[in-house]
C-alpha cells in the first residue's frame, strides 16, 4: 500500500462517525447492511451518512453493491488488510518474530520467523 492510500484510510477512520460505521460493518461481516440499517443502528442521519459511507468506501474500507432500491454496505476485507499490513510491515526494527506469528498472519504479512515451528525470543504474554 502507497503512503498515500493508508494516510487518506487513516483520515477517514479518524472522524467519530466513520470509525463507528466501520467497526459496526466490520461487526457484521461480509454481508453488511443496507445504508438504511447502518443510519438506524448508528443514529446516524441518513443526509449525513452517505457522505460518511462514500469517504470510506473511496478509501478502500467498504464495499458496496446495489439490491433493487437499497445499498448494502460492507467491510472491504482485502483494504483492510492491506492497511494493516502497512502498519505492521516494518514491524519491530526488522524482526517481525517479536510482534507475534498472529498480529502478523492475520494481516497477511507472516514471515518465516512467525511460523508455528518457529523458536520465539520473547515467551507469550511477555
Amino acid at each position: 500500500m502507497e503512503i498515500k492510500a493508508a494516510t487518506e484510510a487513516f483520515a477517514a477512520l479518524s472522524q467519530e462517525t466513520r470509525l463507528g460505521i466501520f467497526r459496526l460493518l466490520v461487526q457484521v461481516g461480509p454481508d453488511g447492511l443496507t445504508a438504511g440499517e447502518v443510519a438506524q443502528r448508528l443514529g446516524v442521519a441518513p443526509s449525513t451518512l452517505s457522505h460518511h459511507l462514500a469517504m470510506l468506501e473511496r478509501a478502500g474500507l467498504l464495499r458496496s453493491w446495489r439490491v433493487q432500491r437499497h445499498i448494502h454496505y460492507a467491510p472491504d476485507f482485502d483494504g483492510t488488510r492491506r492497511l494493516l499490513a502497512f502498519l505492521v510491515q516494518d514491524c519491530c526494527g526488522g524482526r517481525p518474530e517479536l510482534c507475534g506469528e498472529g498480529l502478523l498472519a492475520a494481516v497477511g504479512v507472516c514471515t518465516p520467523a512467525c511460523s508455528p515451528d518457529a523458536p520465539h525470543p520473547i515467551p507469550v504474554g511477555a
